[in-house]
Formats: C-alpha cells, structure tokens, sequence
C-alpha cells in the first residue's frame, strides 16, 4: 500500500487510502507503514495537521513511526514545542523511542531556542545511547550554539563517537556566533588537520571569525583556499571574504575581491561594500559605489541606505548626508530608528549640537537610547556641558545603566576640570553597581592573537614592552608632542595622568608590534571600545618616527596612520 501513495498524492486521494485501510482491516495492525506514511502526508500542510493528529488518535496501537510523523509534523507548526509534550507521552506510555524521534524533538526546540527542553531531551540521549548517532549528534550541539551555550556544545562535540563535515560545521559557526573567534579557528585548523574538507558552511563560520579578529593572514589563507575548491562561486561566500577584508583593514582588498566576483552580485553584497568604505571612511568611493548600484537594476533597502549615511558620517559629508536622509522616500524606503540616529551622529560629529537634539524631537516614533548615547558622544567630543547634563538625564529617565553613559557625562566633566561633579558621577556608578567595560586591544602576529588589557603585565614580553613604551615616550616628546591628560577622569596629578594614559591597551598593542614585527611592516590592532584622543594623536607620531603603517580598528571604524596622519582626518 505504501507504494500507492506517490510523494504529490493530494489530500482527497489519501483520505480514501485511509478510508481502504480501515475498511480491510489493515489500519489498526501495530505496524503499518501505509499508515504512517499516510500520517506523514497530512503534516506537510499546516492545514491538514490537526486531521493527523485526529487520525493518529483513532489508532490502538500506534507504531514509532506513527508518533515521529506527528512529531515531526509540529516542528513547522505555531507551537513547536508541542513536541516535546508528545515525546513526553510516548516516553510515559512506554512506547519505543528511537534517534530519530530525538532528532525531530530537538529541531522543534531549536527552532524557539527552548534551552530548558532541550537539556531534559539531552540527558534522555545519553541515557538511551544514541548520541552515537552523528545526525543526532549534530542537531543536539547546534541547538546548543544557537542558545549561545558554547561550553555543552563543545561538551556534545568531544563526547561524539562519530563526527561529520555538519558537527564540525555546527561547531565552529557557535564557536563564530558565541564571540569565541579564536576557537572557531582553532577547530578549523584542527578539523583539515583531522582530514576533513572544509565547505561553504564552514569557511563562512572561519571568515567570520577572522573579521572579528582582524586576523588577516588566516583569513588571506582561508581566501586561498575557497578559490583553489572554487567555493566562490557561492555568492555568500564572496560577502564574507569582502567583509573578512574590510574588518581586518583592507578596503581595496575587499574591492577587488567584489569587481572579480564571478558570480551574480546580491544586494547584500552591494551593502557589504558599501559599508566596508564607511567603516574606512572613505565617503567618496561608498557614494560612487551607490550610483553604481542604481546603473546595475539593484534596488536599495534601508541597509544600504544605513551604509551610506555611515559613509557621510565618518568622512564629514554633512551636506551629501542630509540629502540621502531626505531621498529615501522617494525612493521607497521609509526611515527607521537607526537612519535617524545616523543623522543625529552626523550632525553631532560635526558640532551641529542643537540641530541634533531638534531631530531628535521631531522623530515620528520614540527615540531610543542609542540615539541620545550618540548626541551624549557628541557632547563630550565638544565639551558641551549643557547639552550633556540634558541628555544624560534623559537617558536616566529611561532607565539607561550603560557605563558608557556615565563615562561620557565623567569626560566632559573632567574636560572642564569640574571634578566635583565627577566624583557624583562616579558615586552614582558605585550605588547603581555600574561596571565600566575594559578597554581591550588585540594584534596579530604569526598567526597568534595577542589581547591587551589597559595597564596590562600578563604578556610573556610584558617588560620588552614597557621598555619600547618609555622609548617611544622619549621620541614623541622630541617632537613636540604633550599628554592630553583630559582624558583622564580623575582629579591627580599631571604624571600620574600621563602614565594611566601611557598604559592604554592600543598603545601596549601597538608596542608589542614594533618589537615583534620586521621593520617597515604594516601594524593592525583592534580594540573593543573608540581610540582616545590621546592614543589617536600619539599613534600618529609612532607612525612617524618609525616609518610604520599602524591600522587601528576601534568599535566604529578604522585609522590608518602612516607618515604622521590618519586616514580619518582627525574627524571621527
């Protein structure tokens, strides 16, 4: 009978095979795979689900087969974790359960992140021995990385007695997902050193992990690799090497990677370009670019508008800025939230204090706190008391507890030497339990990332590295160059203000590299927060006193300084 029922068989001609089987008395037999075939048909529709599931109620004796087609029927369904209720049934009535029914199980719970199910499900795996399945295997620790639960993804991972090209996949992309990059690339190499080949969901969890640590000659080796396989003729594949060059300081890089595409480009593959010139700020080339997407027939969506405004952002395109904002209607895109904190940072940036708080209050929807934390960042850049204490009290009206918030109030404060008042703002930090989130820089070298904390010593080179600090201090001063101590927010003195500003995470990044890299060869950092005002003008002179290219990528964008000037015009 099974094979009566072809894989389009519409839902009338199944229901008269249902109404055969029970007329010749085959639909009650404990094991009837007509049955549960017939079962399976009627949960490919949404529709027709409930009448499966009525169906499965009229059997006495219902098979494995018969329960894991209902079961799989609700992964797609509104309630997904309906299925665990069921598996729950089937286990109480004492019904065998095989790794396939924990296999449709875990996708429903994937499918809402139920973690606490999963868990439960998981120690039933165990238990049952089928984690010695590796479909199962897989889906279990996928689960996991999705629900951002690294460390039992790894678990399941090591506990795996057989592993394939998908568990591998799942793995790294968690690893990727889970902001554990260096992980993600460990287990990448181990995984080709294991002799397993990498595929185009893997090199998409590597290259992520690379822009994210600006590691650069793991992602050139990976790059090599997707052309030497032809996996670039994935059109994602080409976005994550345009955007895996762009994160690790190369712009023209990832240009070249997007002008040779053999592939047809997408709009995400527009955007990513565009944005990679935002983050370089290089307004010009994303404004090009655009009009060239216009010329190509690729319509542009509220991101790529959002890259745009980005791109007039960091290169001081004011003008050009406010005519995209007013254009995207025009051409059907309605502005959201962060278009209209995009103006709101391109009128702070350039100083333009009251016009940005106006646009703000005239938002047809409600402001977040992101936009008054990009006027507050505007405050401080201009010393702009007024406006700041304006600002910040409405960020505490909205219940904001982000350290940034009172770090920025504290700068301007501390820029006016009011230091009473940042005594308070530091109280208030202390009562409400605000922890300021440390200032971290990372740098490549050989293929190892080293991390940085401000006024680290845990480095095996710590003390190499304050020697290269005190000599570099040595030459700066011959130059001229003079602490910009208002950067530091505490009432003390001069000296101690200039060696808390000595020990700034980028600068031991940026030490570590002059005496652990070939003279004349490029120095890239990457910091969790924006580069002070402080590093940015003495990074400067590093670049030229000892004749080195340094690419810093802070939370924001990119300086490339080289011969005494950064690529960001000293506007950022």
């Amino acid at each position: 009978m099974a094979s009566l029922l072809p894989k389009h068989t519409s839902l009338s001609h199944a229901k008269q095979l249902q109404a055969h089987l029970i007329t010749t008395g085959q639909f009650q037999f404990p094991i009837c795979s007509s049955r549960s075939k017939l079962l399976e048909l009627y949960t490919l529709s949404l529709d027709s689900l409930s009448f499966a599931i009525y169906t499965f109620c009229q059997i006495l004796t219902p098979s494995t087969n018969d329960w894991n087609a209902i079961i799989r029927g609700l992964i797609g369904s509104p309630s997904p974790t309906d299925s665990f209720l069921w598996y729950k049934t089937m286990v109480r009535g004492y019904y065998r359960v095989d790794a396939l029914t924990c296999s449709f199980v875990l996708k429903a719970c994937a499918r809402v992140l139920a973690f606490s199910e999963s868990v439960q499900l998981h120690s039933h795996i165990v238990r049952k021995g089928f984690l010695a399945d590796a479909l199962l295997g897989t889906t279990l620790l996928d689960l996991y990385a999705k629900v951002g639960d690294i460390y039992s993804a790894e678990r399941v991972f090591d506990e795996m007695v057989k592993r394939d090209i998908a568990s591998w996949n799942a793995l790294i992309s968690g690893f990727a997902q889970g902001s554990k990059p260096t992980e993600a690339l460990a287990l990448f190499k181990k995984m080709e050193i294991m002799g397993f080949k990498p595929n185009e969901i893997t090199v998409l969890g590597a290259l992520s992990a690379c822009s994210q640590l600006g590691a650069f000659k793991e992602g050139e080796n990976i790059h090599a690799y997707i052309r030497e396989e032809k996996l670039d003729m994935n059109v994602q594949v080409c976005n994550a090497v345009i955007d895996m060059y762009a994160k690790c300081g190369f712009a023209d890089k990832a240009y070249s990677v997007f002008e040779s595409m053999s592939c047809k480009k997408s709009l995400v593959t527009w955007n990513t370009m565009i944005m990679a010139f935002a983050m370089h700020g290089d307004g010009c080339k994303a404004l090009e670019l655009f009009e060239q997407m216009g010329q190509s027939e690729v319509n542009p969506d509220a991101v790529s508008y959002l890259a745009l405004l980005c791109a007039c952002n960091h290169a001081g395109l004011v003008e050009e800025g406010y005519r995209l904002f007013n254009s995207m209607e025009k051409s059907g895109v309605t502005p959201n939230v962060k278009h209209y904190g995009s103006v709101v940072d391109l009128l702070g940036r350039a100083g333009r204090l009251q016009e940005a708080y106006d646009v703000i209050n005239s938002m047809p929807m409600v402001p977040d706190m992101v936009l008054w934390q990009t006027l507050l960042g505007a405050c401080r850049t201009y010393a702009n008391v007024e406006m700041a204490e304006l600002v910040s009290q409405k960020l505490t009206e909205m219940g904001s507890n982000a350290d940034g918030d009172f770090v920025l109030l504290s700068n301007v404060y501390a820029a006016k030497e009011r230091w009473a008042d940042v005594g308070k703002v530091r109280n208030a930090m202390k009562n409400r339990e605000v922890k300021k989130l440390p200032g971290v820089s990372y740098v490549e070298e050989k293929g190892v990332i080293h991390k940085f904390y401000n006024g680290d010593r845990s480095h095996e080179s710590w003390r190499e590295i304050y020697a290269k600090l005190d000599e570099i201090r040595f030459r700066i001063k011959e130059c001229g160059y003079l602490a910009e101590t208002s950067f530091v927010l505490h009432d003390i003195g001069e000296e101690e203000k200039e060696n808390a500003l000595y020990h700034h995470s980028e600068k031991l990044a940026v030490a570590f590299g002059l005496i652990s890299t070939s003279t004349g060869m490029p120095i890239q950092v990457i910091k969790n927060l924006r580069i002070c005002g402080d590093c940015h003008s003495v990074i400067k002179l590093i670049s030229k006193i000892y004749d080195r290219e340094i690419i810093v990528r802070d939370r924001v964008r990119f300086h490339r300084f080289k011969q005494g000037s950064c690529s960001c015009r000293d506007y950022w």
